[in-house]
């Protein structure tokens, strides 16, 4: 395929910071999303957030505006670590420290819950209780293998406000009991590699090559794109600056101002060179446009008190 930017192509989305911040739809997701429907352009929202479920998703992004959904354009951390553990040991039982869609994830996997003597202890999104960490620590000291749905150690929620993530209580679990996580979730070739058996199984006219990844998180959506082989998009309406480029050893194949932008690009049939030359940071504001504020009447303002530490480890 040419290096450019073609209706012959399948996408993986990430959805925070690229779809929608906080319950906020950014402009030009709607567009893009339409588009690919309507002219059969197999996409994937990829996701490292474990709880929701993939209707869960489905009726969240109608809220926002963008109909037409199924289940199976989503996949989740959850489902990423249903399907390691089917694929390592079909056997398996789990002690799960977490919420909603990892919970229901195993459950469609024939995963048992094990209280007792599981062979993984299972750490994704939620807000355990004391106990039930004691009682991961426990199951740990016995032996139970350590599994986590993703590495992120924090994710923001809201305006001036993050919630500890999968990473973070995986942490607490690992300096107590001494046990090493294994992390799921982007940015761990096997979620891009399932990721892209998903959105490929209908198109056997498309390959590897044909697939983009879209994000805006470096730590994870890029890096973990770069190292399975994948062309990547980095858009600038999430956890990104132009600015932060310069920090990181691997590089997007291009870089974006939004979704709205690739929406144009596709449609044109741009080269992914083109971005290179024209891209400067330019301290636009998204959420200033007049289309921002379709779906909510006020725009995320993230601004912390103090800096946030790394994303992932």
């Amino acid at each position: 395929m040419e290096n450019k930017l073609t209706q012959k192509a399948a996408y993986l989305l990430d959805m925070d910071g690229v779809i929608y911040r906080e319950n906020y739809l950014i402009p030009g997701a709607h567009e893009l999303i339409d588009m690919f429907q309507e002219r059969d352009i197999p996409f994937l929202f990829v996701t490292n957030n474990s709880m929701p479920t993939q209707e869960d998703l489905v009726v969240k992004l109608g809220h926002l505006g963008i109909a037409g959904l199924r289940p199976d354009h989503f996949y989740t951390s959850a489902l990423n670590t249903a399907d390691f553990l089917r694929t390592v040991q079909p056997s398996s039982t789990a002690f799960v420290v977490g919420e909603g869609g990892i919970v229901s994830a195993l459950r469609d996997a024939n995963i048992p819950n094990d209280n007792f003597r599981p062979t993984y202890v299972i750490v994704g999104e939620g807000t355990p209780t004391i106990e039930k960490l004691n009682r991961a620590h426990e199951l740990l000291e016995r032996g139970a293998r350590f599994v986590v749905t993703n590495p992120d150690n924090w994710c923001p929620v809201g305006a001036e406000k993050t919630r500890p993530g999968a990473g973070a209580l995986a942490a607490y679990l690992e300096a107590s009991a001494g046990a090493r996580p294994y992390f799921l979730g982007k940015p761990n070739p096997f979620m891009y590699a399932c990721a892209c058996q998903r959105v490929l199984a209908k198109r056997p006219d498309l390959t590897l090559a044909d697939v983009f990844m879209v994000g805006d998180t470096m730590e994870t959506d890029i890096r973990g794109a770069v190292e399975y082989g994948l062309k990547t998009l980095l858009v600038l309406t999430g956890s990104t600056r132009y600015e932060d480029l310069a920090n990181y050893v691997y590089q997007p194949t291009a870089v974006l101002q939004d979704v709205q932008q690739l929406a144009e690009a596709i449609t044109a049939g741009r080269s992914l060179e083109a971005f290179a030359a024209q891209l400067e940071p330019s301290g636009e504001d998204f959420r200033a446009r007049p289309s921002a504020e379709r779906h909510q009447e006020r725009a995320p303002d993230l601004h912390y008190k103090r800096a946030r530490p790394a994303m992932t480890k």
